[in-house]
């Protein structure tokens, strides 16, 4: 019988963001006859913990959810992360000495790009070293051409969309940088969304009146702000509709600051964080993405599973997932352009329901094993 390969996957929680979920669905499918794996949180917390295979080793950093405040008492705490991690980063032999017990790896895999410089820095020279790039870092403030070239120390790169895999490609200076560059899917488990989408929302859409839903972590990256304003907009031009916003995220703060400021509190809801955010989708009678920038928005996919009608701002990975246009209704990256894409459904509800008609039509260009071994190949 085959070794076991061993491998280390490292990333910084497992909070609710889409790099975490996949990487979860891909635990969730791999076997253990085939690998033993570590997996290294830089901080012990969020929603998928309770997700992670029983067979696979959690270690970690430290412990305790993530400090997004400045409030007098949480200072030590966050000092003390912030120093602790700094140190293990740049001396990581007492890492693989005492967090890891001198383990040896076939494979260190950086789960997230935030993540690459520990697995580049670790002292196993003899292992294959994988990066997974959830996001178009062409858009991402401090990646450099400099930066982004260093993505190259790496065996393998793997990307979720075809935009940025041609922006490695493009970054490419040989042959050999160009094949190590694979352009991946990432895992959906779509029985398990329709039977998440089965059960009940705490909220229910008021009869007659249309409800645009965007659910994700609220990061600047969302655009949730001009989303806000454009709902606002339209209410004061006599649009009208209501709006939900699931998620939560160290922007949350200013995003309900905003929400008050607005005075949208009859109109809109701040729903926060739900562990099952689906039957939010089943709820509402369209998903709006207000992205300003994305790797490949897998929340997409959930709305199709869930034949929602579609806006999409036009951010990396879109295209792919709505072919170009045919599977939902893509925009130009701009508040007003989500602005007349919000009152485009609201005027012609009629178009909005067809591409409900085609989204079930089709055949949903992902798949849960495929997705997985496309992955797993590189192992």
């Amino acid at each position: 019988m085959e070794a076991k390969k061993k491998i280390l996957i490292r990333i910084g929680s497992l909070r609710h963001g889409g790099a975490e979920k996949v990487l979860v669905t891909f635990l969730k499918n791999l076997s253990p006859e085939k690998y033993e794996i570590d997996l290294l949180l830089n901080l012990y917390s969020g929603k998928y913990l309770k997700d992670v295979p029983s067979w696979v080793n959690i270690y970690y950093l430290n412990k305790g959810e993530m400090i997004t405040t400045n409030r007098p008492q949480d200072i030590p705490e966050k000092t003390f992360r912030v120093i602790y991690q700094k140190i293990l980063k740049k001396f990581p032999k007492l890492l693989y000495r005492y967090i890891l017990p001198n383990k040896k790896y076939d494979i260190e895999f950086a789960a997230i790009h935030g993540i690459s410089d520990e697995i580049l820095n670790s002292p196993i020279k003899s292992s294959k070293k994988i990066v997974w790039i959830h996001n178009d870092l062409s858009n991402v403030s401090g990646y450099t051409e400099e930066k982004l070239k260093k993505f190259f120390e790496f065996d393998k790169i793997l990307v979720i969309s075809n935009k940025i895999n041609e922006l490695f490609l493009s970054l490419a200076d040989s042959e050999i940088e160009m094949q190590k560059i694979a352009r991946i899917y990432n895992p959906i488990d779509v029985k398990e969304i329709i039977n998440l989408a089965k059960k009940t929302a705490e909220i229910s859409k008021k009869e007659g009146i249309k409800t645009f839903v965007s659910i994700g972590t609220v990061f600047p990256q969302k655009g949730f702000d001009r989303l806000l304003r454009v709902h606002r907009r339209l209410i004061d031009e006599g649009y009208q509709h209501n709006l939900w916003i699931v998620g939560d995220g160290y922007d949350f703060p200013n995003i309900q600051k905003l929400f008050h400021e607005l005075k949208v509190e009859e109109t809109a809801k701040l729903i926060g964080f739900k562990e099952n955010p689906y039957p939010y989708f089943v709820q509402a009678d369209y998903y709006i993405l207000s992205s300003r920038y994305e790797g490949y928005p897998t929340v997409l996919f959930e709305a199709m599973v869930l034949a929602k009608p579609i806006i999409a701002t036009d951010v990396s990975g879109v295209r792919e997932i709505l072919n170009d246009g045919e599977l939902g209704y893509i925009i130009p990256n701009d508040e007003d352009d989500i602005y007349n894409g919000m009152k485009y459904f609201l005027e012609n509800q009629q178009q909005a329901e067809n591409y409900t008609k085609i989204i079930q039509s089709k055949s949903l260009p992902f798949e849960l094993k495929n997705a997985v071994e496309s992955i797993e190949k590189h192992f």
